[in-house]
């Protein structure tokens, strides 16, 4: 942006100050421009099929390698990136996060097509391959940072995760009441590298093999339709 105002400035063939109104009265509406774009980065209907090219869910369903190696084979979903968020700690890395102390809790961020998959749909995912009934737990990972989370990034996105959440409840179909909770999308702190795509690159390891396995190959059998296509 300021490389942009000094182009202004310096390409203007203006020298007098009289005539340097219109230049400025440029910069004005531009900065101004620039303002209200920045006030709502993902506008208030990010999650809207039609809206945008590219939308993004933040979710918290334990282990990150779980939740990522699952969404990452959902069709409409462009990238999927491991990280933190939800906690008061300012860039957190995987050892204090795993102390439960920072409040953090371990999340994916989900870029996808809003005119492929509706958030809905990821919902449903979400719910389906993780247990939103246990508190701070999922499996043999315990702590706030293992929580069930759905972090919204506006009021749309509210709106459909605590109907989704009532309906879900109502339908009595879990084996006890949803503790998932909802909260606002905070700073993401992106966690470290090795951390990213951690089941495609490790699919071998102790882990992905007893715990991340069971859930992808859960994503593929009840939501066959929802896969890429290889």
């Amino acid at each position: 942006m300021l490389n942009f105002l000094n182009y202004l400035r310096s390409n203007s063939g203006l020298k007098s100050n009289s005539t340097r109104r219109p230049v400025t009265a440029i910069i004005a509406v531009v900065a101004l421009f620039y303002g209200v774009v920045h006030a709502y980065p993902d506008g208030e209907n990010a999650s809207e099929p039609g809206d945008s090219k590219e939308a993004v869910a933040t979710l918290a369903g334990g282990c990150f390698w779980c939740t990522e190696a699952v969404f990452e084979r959902m069709e409409g979903v462009n990238d999927v990136v491991s990280g933190y968020l939800g906690g008061k700690s300012a860039n957190p890395n995987y050892d204090q996060v795993c102390t439960g102390r920072t409040g953090h809790a371990e999340a994916v961020e989900i870029h996808y097509d809003p005119a492929k998959v509706k958030y809905e749909d990821l919902l449903q995912v979400f719910f389906k391959t993780h247990d939103p009934t246990t508190l701070n737990r999922q499996g043999a990972d315990r702590g706030t940072q293992y929580r069930s989370a759905i972090f919204v990034h506006n009021a749309e996105q509210k709106r459909i995760a605590e109907a989704y959440i009532e309906q879900l409840d109502a339908s009595e179909q879990l084996s006890g009441p949803i503790v998932t909770t909802i909260e606002e999308a905070t700073k993401f702190y992106v966690a470290e590298e090795y951390h990213q795509d951690y089941f495609r690159l490790n699919p071998n390891a102790g882990y992905c093999q007893n715990v991340v396995r069971a859930k992808v190959e859960k994503f593929d059998h009840e939501f066959a339709d929802k896969r890429k296509v290889k």
